[in-house]
């Protein structure tokens, strides 16, 4: 991990208000086990505590509000831990999915600015009219409705000036306050804060290029443009940049906007089974899928298509991974234990430590709880909640795009239910389950994966003899090593370095004391109260030494 050059001066005052926030929104154990309390600033320390919690607040409700105080990049952070309950528990996962974005936008000037910076002319020259106000801000940029010189209607979202800067300090701080809890805090390495950190700092360094977010539109016009109903706007490159993106204006309505809906005369339950459906078909058939399907990101517009908007937090899920997710419904149609297992294995999901045979267990009482039922029975969001929480009380962690998928399925059948309460995601999902399962299991493919397993070992034996005779070349000569690395033997090795390093130096502090005896007994010139001087010294020294070994032995209780 590279750190950036930060001003020190800022991040120590950085660490200074982190502390405060941990203290006052009552997480002081959380510092005083990691001990960092001096942090704080002495003006800090004498202020007198505030009361800014209320006695009902809960410790999720306690950390959602710290978050809000610290700013937008640890809200961000808050935004993508929402998303992860398989590492932290559910409570504080759905406390954080009602973290706001919405902040203060920026000057008109500003704007200004950073448009002429990347796009190379005066706003004047490239737009007929811009609007001052903006139509939302959040703390990353801001959208504000334009037209173009050449008269097409278009939103451009424009970067917040200096939040890259903000952004890249905080992520350092994190990294280093990741690691020293993983250093310090044993139940800290349960969630791998320091795999968090990096989790998010792609996410945000995506999110901070807007050129990815128009890509991903494009990608999605491509996938849908035969499509009757999905409308995806259009990006005009010419006017986007890393910090700009200029969009088609979709002239529509928002979907949870029901009285104009109704007047439209628009089918709500048809709305939210297009959407479901559209939804389906980017895991399934596309492999990339947009997880932010809330009713803020969809647009009916007036000739009936329905819009999709911001396509800033999008997954992708590789052939392989939906092989894998084909197979998991396959094992869970079957009641198939040992299959789901596997499959667990297969995402790299199940270290070393698990207990499988427990974990077996609990998962044969999740799909015998679900196996033989209706499908209109089941709830979507309740099965993926259950699997999540079997998956964290094993210590399992799912992949980021597998979580993210959860996220987007969870957000998208939000949106149905929101749009008719009678939805059921699992019957939308069921014809394309049904469908990739066929596709599965068809002799064509099958003959085409055996065909291809058949080149990736005619590759390995074809390479086999040359491996083979390079290894036995390198044991010939000697050079052949064997590496082993138990668990736990750094701690045991630096255990014996320590003990090790004690004995030399009580040895050396004997050797002082017996020379100094011998020049005790040697008379010598010059003396101190009639005793050799350098005797006298030798002896202060070993002393000296002699306790603070004493001191260091009792303080770390290595006696």
């Amino acid at each position: 991990m590279k750190l950036r050059k930060i001003n020190r001066y800022k991040m120590i005052k950085r660490y200074g208000a982190i502390v405060d926030a941990l203290i006052k929104y009552e997480f002081g154990h959380i510092v005083d086990k990691m001990g960092i309390g001096d942090i704080r600033p002495l003006r800090s320390r004498l202020k007198k505590k505030e009361k800014v919690l209320k006695d009902t607040d809960t410790g999720p409700v306690k950390a959602r509000m710290m978050l809000e105080e610290l700013g937008p990049t640890y809200i961000k952070l808050g935004q993508i831990l929402s998303m992860r309950q398989d590492l932290i528990p559910s409570e504080y996962a759905k406390e954080f999915s009602r973290l706001q974005d919405d902040v203060q936008p920026f000057e008109m000037d500003d704007v200004e600015k950073l448009i002429k910076n990347e796009i190379g002319s005066e706003i004047e020259n490239l737009f007929e009219y811009f609007e001052h106000t903006p139509i939302a801000a959040a703390s990353i940029g801001q959208v504000h409705r334009a037209k173009l010189k050449g008269g097409d209607d278009v939103v451009v979202k424009v970067q917040r000036p200096g939040i890259k800067k903000t952004i890249d300090a905080d992520i350092d701080i994190m990294y280093s306050i990741a690691s020293f809890a993983e250093e310090h805090l044993p139940e800290a390495k349960l969630y791998q804060p320091v795999q968090i950190v990096q989790e998010f700092e792609r996410s945000i360094k995506a999110e901070l290029d807007y050129t990815q977010e128009g890509r991903n539109a494009d990608h999605f016009a491509r996938n849908f443009r035969d499509h009757p109903r999905i409308y995806i706007p259009e990006v005009y490159w010419n006017y986007t940049s890393k910090k700009v993106l200029t969009l088609e204006y979709i002239d529509g309505v928002k979907s949870n906007s029901f009285e104009k809906l109704e007047k439209m005369g628009v089918d709500r339950k048809d709305v939210a089974i297009t959407v479901l459906k559209a939804f389906m078909k980017q895991v399934y058939e596309d492999g990339f899928f947009h997880a932010d399907l809330h009713t803020g990101n969809v647009f009916i517009m007036r000739n009936g298509m329905i819009a999709l908007l911001d396509f800033g937090m999008t997954g992708f899920i590789s052939k392989d991974m939906r092989d894998l997710l084909v197979d998991d419904l396959i094992a869970i149609t079957r009641g198939d234990t040992v299959l789901y297992v596997e499959l667990l294995r297969d995402l790299g999901s199940i270290s070393d430590d698990v207990d499988i045979s427990a974990l077996k267990i609990d998962i044969d009482h999740l799909l015998y709880k679900y196996y033989g039922r209706p499908l209109k029975e089941l709830d979507t969001a309740q099965i993926m909640g259950e699997m999540i929480n079997l998956l964290r009380k094993y210590q399992i962690r799912i992949p980021a795009n597998i979580a993210l998928l959860s996220k987007g399925a969870m957000t998208a059948e939000s949106f149905g239910s929101i749009m008719d309460p009678n939805i059921n995601l699992t019957l939308i999902a069921e014809p394309f389950a049904k469908k990739a399962i066929k596709d599965r299991l068809r002799l064509t493919n099958i003959a085409g994966n055996a065909y291809r397993d058949l080149n990736n070992w005619t590759r390995v034996l074809h390479r086999a003899p040359i491996k083979i005779s390079h290894i036995l070349d390198i044991a010939e000569r000697g050079y052949l090593k064997l590496r082993f690395e138990p668990h736990g033997f750094d701690r045991i090795v630096a255990e014996i370095d320590a003990a090790s390093n004690r004995l030399a130096f009580s040895l050396i502090i004997s050797a002082i004391i017996v020379g100094s005896s011998l020049i005790i007994q040697t008379g010598m010139e010059p003396h101190i109260w009639g005793v050799p001087l350098l005797g006298v010294i030798g002896f202060l020294v070993a002393g000296f030494f002699g306790m603070w070994l004493v001191i260091y032995i009792l303080r770390t209780g290595r006696i």
